[in-house]
């Protein structure tokens, strides 16, 4: 599906993408993780073909570079973790926007275009919240009415930027388990850029380790997330420890620092 070799990317005399390498195959949920200013943001805008790049970038085998806007958004959708939304619009109308790619100009929206929209809200529970103004959304209700509008686009491969980074943690859970719903049932593809790693290690099918612009080691969550690589990319200190029901990894930061604060409020209370 998605296959990314040699791929270089600059912002300017600054080189941020050096020779990085990715594959995504449909039905498959690959998180992308690394410190911050690594590049994995920088990925997708290349993916996407937003940003200028040397290297190849295809799509079931049609290079990104080749394809128009238009009809790259008929495959490609994205979330970011703070996108902008047009203001004065409902929820309804912002999801329905995903459809715009499949309309000839001046089209109007058929029944089937309006099915898809309330499908993709109720799929990411948003539905209750059609009728209000985006500018009343909390920011977690609006990264859900953005998880519709891509889905309503019904791509092929859907990028994800940090996407639960507004949301509660039942909201972070029941997005990532949607996700793997629709590459099971929808063949997508999903490449999601996430901070949190035991998040990525409890719903990727892999994980691929990015440092400066690189990707390091990509393969199963238990192989790639170990406590001598997360020292070596991150510099901290973790444990490791073993899900009791799916056996994937559980990542606990080191926990002299907390031990230092209870110390502290210890003697303070004394």
């Amino acid at each position: 599906m998605l296959t990314v070799r040699a791929l270089e990317a600059s912002y300017g005399p600054r080189p941020v993408l050096r020779g990085l390498d990715l594959d995504a195959s449909r039905g498959e949920l690959v998180a992308v993780i690394g410190p911050n200013g690594c590049g994995k943001t920088t990925l997708l805008r290349a993916i996407t073909g937003v940003l200028r790049y040397d290297g190849e970038i295809t799509i079931d085998g049609a290079p990104v570079r080749d394809q128009r806007p238009a009809a790259l958004a008929r495959r490609v959708a994205v979330v970011t973790q703070a996108a902008t939304l047009p203001q004065g619009f409902s929820a309804f109308e912002v999801a329905l926007m995903g459809r715009t790619p499949h309309l000839r100009l001046l089209q109007s929206e058929s029944r089937r275009d309006i099915a898809i929209v309330r499908s993709a809200m109720e799929r990411a529970d948003c539905w209750a919240l059609r009728d209000r103004p985006v500018e009343e959304l909390s920011g977690g209700e609006r990264q859900r009415v953005v998880i519709a509008r891509a889905l309503a686009q019904e791509p092929q491969l859907l990028l994800l930027d940090e996407p639960t980074s507004h949301l509660d943690v039942q909201h972070q859970v029941d997005t990532f388990g949607l996700m793997i719903e629709l590459c099971r049932e929808q063949q997508l593809a999903i490449v999601a850029v996430v901070h949190d790693l035991t998040l990525a290690a409890l719903f990727a099918d892999r994980v691929a380790l990015m440092s400066a612009g690189r990707i390091v080691t990509c393969g199963a969550p238990a192989d790639v997330l170990t406590a001598e690589a997360i020292a070596s990319i991150y510099g901290m200190r973790v444990r490791v420890l073993s899900h009791p029901d799916t056996g994937r990894p559980i990542i606990v930061p080191e926990a002299t620092a907390a031990a230092d604060v209870t110390r502290l409020g210890t003697e303070a209370a004394s």
